[in-house]
């Protein structure tokens, strides 16, 4: 079988290892990534956030099945591109993916169709309606409509100290896009429950904690993800109702996109919180979170090429996951977020990754005569994967050595004491309810 697959991340190299196990993968990059390339039996560069310049790139060549996988391409409407080509696709349309690239659009599909776990939140175009919101709820999360890389929210608290602040920030979006999400803020844990989707029907990966804050205890700015980790079935923070609450509304999201004439097929990536007062919808993502993937495609038994045909064909067969557990650390050009150095060669140490069992995945880098080069965003993802968190971390830490160069990374993610920190949050939340 002949797939397609469109993206050049550390998420697109953990896909694109699973689907070559088993078909003749071909990709198409905006930048040549040295690892999905070699396992790629042809590539080609093009703009993959325009859809035209996709359609050209492929014109002429014939596809079984094809996965688009950043968000801004599927905001372009590259897979309804794919989808013209003749081929079948296992990534959502445009107008499916709109439950990510339109935050207002999401609130109100949740609210229309009766999805719980919205907090309080108001869509506005006006300062002074900014700012009435803004009193109304006192702490809140001020978010753009559009897609931002993880970026773009800010919250009471963390970002703003006072509710001029939250309004000045409210106000400069509203200038900037002409409107404004700005919802009560909401305490507790996140965490990232993914799901295969045919159009109706959902089959949920392993739950994953991600790291959005830059530095070590959870401080700095927010990023696109400064590594994961994963637990088996569930993580150590939750409950079991919490993970079945999290699916009930993964199912209903897609009952409801089905309802409003754009079934979602693909992946479906529920950001949640869990609260004192039961799980809270942070956002939707429509496709798999990155570094999230690299956690869970570590973790599946069976061929991803078969899930994506059964999604495709609207018949989906649910695959089954280790309860390994996993951690993934980012390692990160020197002075990333705010000024990070950029094409600045590293050396990947394969042996040595091998030799202590972690996996790298090549990120935001490019290869130029026969050199690695970073480039101002995240470069690798290193994987730890075993039978204990403990160890899956210590493998995560270890294979960080491997890479040389200017980067850097979060040696507290996965760390027992970090994960405590969740724990003890969480039960001193309950108990208050």
């Amino acid at each position: 079988m002949k797939v397609l697959l469109i993206g050049n991340g550390a998420r697109e190299h953990a896909i694109a290892e699973r689907l070559a196990q088993d078909c003749e993968l071909y990709a198409l990059m905006s930048k040549k990534n040295p690892a999905i390339s070699q396992l790629s039996k042809a590539h080609w560069i093009c703009d993959i956030e325009d859809a035209e310049a996709v359609k050209k790139a492929i014109a002429g060549k014939e596809f079984d099945l094809g996965f688009s996988s950043p968000d801004a391409t599927l905001a372009a409407g590259v897979s309804d591109a794919l989808a013209a080509a003749g081929m079948l696709i296992a990534s959502p349309s445009k107008a499916a993916s709109r439950i990510e690239w339109d935050k207002g659009f999401m609130r109100t599909i949740l609210k229309r169709h009766g999805v719980k776990g919205s907090p309080l939140h108001e869509v506005v175009t006006s300062s002074s309606d900014a700012l009435r919101v803004i009193k109304d709820y006192g702490d809140v999360a001020v978010k753009p409509l559009g897609l931002t890389g993880g970026k773009g929210v800010k919250v009471s608290g963390d970002h703003f100290t006072n509710p001029e602040e939250a309004a000045d920030y409210a106000y400069s979006l509203i200038e900037k896009d002409g409107s404004v999400l700005i919802e009560e803020k909401i305490i507790g844990e996140e965490f990232t429950l993914q799901a295969f989707c045919d159009g109706s029907r959902v089959s949920v990966m392993p739950p994953v904690q991600d790291h959005k804050r830059a530095f070590e205890g959870d401080s700095g700015p927010n990023t696109g993800g400064m590594g994961s980790y994963s637990a088996g079935q569930l993580l150590p923070f939750l409950r079991q109702s919490d993970i079945e609450d999290a699916k009930k509304i993964l199912q209903d999201v897609v009952r409801a996109m089905k309802k409003e004439g754009s079934p979602f097929t693909g992946v479906l990536y529920g950001q949640f919180m869990a609260t004192a007062h039961g799980i809270r919808v942070v956002e939707f993502n429509a496709r798999f979170g990155d570094p999230e993937a690299m956690n869970v495609l570590s973790l599946l038994n069976g061929s991803l090429t078969d899930t994506f045909l059964s999604m495709a064909e609207g018949q989906l067969d649910a695959p089954v996951f280790s309860d390994e557990c996993t951690v993934v650390k980012y390692l990160v050009p020197e002075g990333y977020p705010v000024q990070p150095l950029k094409d600045a060669e590293v050396i990947v140490d394969s042996i040595g990754l091998e030799d202590c069992n972690a996996k790298i995945y090549y990120a935001s880098v490019y290869e130029t005569g026969g050199k690695i080069m970073t480039t101002s965003s995240r470069a690798f993802g290193i994987l730890g994967k075993a039978a204990t968190l403990a160890d899956a971390e210590r493998i995560a830490e270890k294979g960080c050595g491997f890479v040389h160069g200017p980067v850097w990374h979060r040696s507290d993610i996965g760390t027992a004491a970090l994960i405590q920190r969740r724990i003890d949050r969480m039960r001193s939340l309950r108990v208050k309810t």
